[in-house]
């Protein structure tokens, strides 16, 4: 594909053509040559939508918030894009639930893209596709982009590299407070949901939240609110969403933030090209060098990396 061809899709995105932001989506998540062009050519036009990312276990209703925040910031004359990032399917690599199942009540509505993304085996939890996805939804005039993560185990952190700021969702009775200490999502959360708020325990699993809060003391001095929602009926949701936009507004102000979010994805980026520009194969005859102790595994890697630079 030419230049004046990926000038002329990247046009056709940002004018708002569904069809033109489906086929790149696609082009990305397969990881196609064109995806890398059209991106460079994106680039310039984003950084302007908010980013907010929806975490925390299965069945704490995330989903369910994610369509009701869509909901609300539709009610505003919001753009919206949703990524539920979901777990693989171990035959095809696809994405096991699928967009079709979700929020089915916004499909004749073209101010909300939904896209599904399956994680592709990648242990963090995150596909490794996301952070581009954001990017392109972002220079389609999204002005909201919602990710939703598999929430289970590193994605709580992960999401935090992505996301502007950070929803944890969390629910009475499921073990959460004790699953959020131990996984350290306290430090990585910008706002505490306490979903289902109207099943018993709700109060006690707040108190617990405060008392972890006042144990440390997050580098950019946030108090992150506790805000007490009841999803599937729409209540509290309003509270989520301005608790969110608040955080933005203030985060918004440390030009640091962004430079430690992309340090950290150029640093992946250089780690996946360095990957990539490995035949498999060859990691392989060094694995079994190494597995059958004809080789050690430092000496492989810096022959590997000296490679890399002499290609």
């Amino acid at each position: 594909m030419g230049f004046t061809d990926i000038a002329h899709w990247a046009r056709q995105i940002r004018s708002g053509d569904l069809r033109a932001l489906a086929r790149a989506a696609t082009a990305i998540e397969n990881r196609a040559p064109s995806a890398t062009d059209l991106l460079k050519e994106l680039f310039p036009h984003t950084g302007r939508a908010a980013v907010i990312g929806i975490t925390g276990a299965p069945g704490a209703g995330k989903s369910t918030l994610a369509d009701q925040i869509a909901r609300l910031c539709r009610a505003r004359s919001r753009q919206v894009g949703i990524l539920s990032v979901d777990p693989s399917s171990p035959f095809s690599g696809g994405a096991i639930l699928g967009d079709r199942i979700r929020m089915q009540g916004h499909y004749a509505d073209p101010g909300v893209f939904i896209r599904s993304m399956a994680t592709r085996g990648w242990l963090g939890g995150l596909a490794r596709a996301a952070t581009d996805m954001t990017l392109l939804l972002d220079a389609a005039g999204r002005d909201v982009i919602l990710i939703e993560t598999v929430g289970v185990g590193q994605a709580e952190v992960e999401i935090a590299r992505l996301a502007a700021v950070t929803l944890l969702v969390l629910v009475p009775g499921m073990g959460d407070d004790v699953q959020a200490i131990k996984a350290g999502i306290m430090e990585i959360a910008d706002v505490f949901v306490i979903n289902k708020a109207d099943h018993p325990g709700a109060d006690r699993l707040e108190r617990e939240i405060r008392a972890s809060l006042s144990l440390s003391m997050r580098p950019d001095a946030w108090m992150p609110p506790i805000v007490h929602t009841v999803a599937s009926e729409g209540k509290g949701v309003e509270e989520v969403l301005d608790c969110a936009m608040r955080y933005l507004e203030t985060s918004s102000r440390d030009p640091r933030r962004g430079v430690k979010l992309w340090s950290l994805r150029l640093r992946e980026m250089l780690r996946e090209r360095l990957l990539e520009s490995v035949p498999p194969e060859r990691i392989e005859a060094l694995a079994q060098a190494v597995a059958a102790r004809r080789d050690d595994p430092y000496t492989a890697v810096e022959r590997l990396l000296a490679s890399v630079k002499n290609a």
